[in-house]
């Protein structure tokens, strides 16, 4: 569960990039802007060749564009091309030096291929920029790349900073409850989930894990309890789905 939740995490959006650029307008920029807006949404309805078009074209309306070099970038990375991908961010970055969301996405794909460290200085770099929207998503994103290199003492750490950046992120509480049980915590588990329910807010993927930390911490009213909620309020959803075989019985829809 948790590795399906990380890609996840780590496949961002590429909507915003470079919104934080500094450089001077471009002729062409609005015509290559809407081109790459064109080329994601390709990329996200997984039409590779119509995006290559749509994003080529952008490059030579604004040959300068960091949010288009950035978009190759990621294209790259779907068309299996680690070099190309490489250089992409690495122009990017050059064009628009102070963009941390540029960086963000150069530190999931250097994570992706296996470059912790280098990565890791990335993401730290877009979460301490204070002109950085969203510095609780790099922190996240830094400790799922932890997590996947199998260190996860390290990854709570981080975890921590993103949810007490933004308590209501749901991928930084069920990365820190997941990790928390696979440590063998699961006390701490629970009270991260029940700390973000306290809020007045849910997720499926929070309750489930609700439930698997009370069957750990051998407590199975407080599983049923959450089970319910989430069967609930997610009927439809394939953690719902999951209860049966977590739980081994039937749990009532009702209180």
């Amino acid at each position: 569960m948790s590795r399906v939740i990380a890609s996840a995490v780590l496949a961002l959006t590429l909507s915003a990039c470079a919104s934080n650029s500094t450089q001077p307008a471009a002729p062409g920029r609005d015509a290559a802007h809407a081109n790459v807006q064109l080329g994601v949404a390709y990329m996200q309805q997984g039409q590779l060749a119509l995006a290559k078009e749509k994003l080529e074209r952008a490059a030579k309306q604004d040959p300068r564009s960091a949010e288009v070099h950035s978009a190759l970038a990621y294209l790259n990375e779907r068309l299996d091309r680690p070099d190309a991908a490489d250089a992409e961010y690495r122009l990017a970055l050059r064009l628009s030096p102070n963009n941390s969301e540029v960086g963000n996405n150069y530190a999931v794909f250097l994570c992706r291929n296996g470059k912790v460290d280098t990565a890791l200085k990335q993401f730290d770099l877009a979460a301490r920029d204070r002109l950085y929207t969203t510095p609780w998503a790099a922190l996240t994103n830094a400790g799922v790349c932890l997590r996947s290199a199998n260190r996860g003492g390290e990854a709570v750490r981080l975890l921590e900073q993103a949810i007490a950046l933004r308590p209501q992120y749901t991928p930084a509480v069920f990365e820190l409850a997941d990790l928390q049980l696979e440590l063998g915590s699961p006390g701490v588990a629970g009270l991260v989930v029940d700390r973000f329910l306290a809020l007045g807010l849910t997720a499926p993927d929070v309750l489930l894990l609700g439930v698997r930390a009370a069957l750990a911490r051998d407590e199975r009213p407080a599983a049923q309890t959450l089970a319910r909620r989430l069967r609930r309020e997610f009927a439809n959803s394939e953690q719902a789905k999951a209860l049966t075989a977590l739980l081994g019985d039937g749990v009532s829809n009702r209180e």
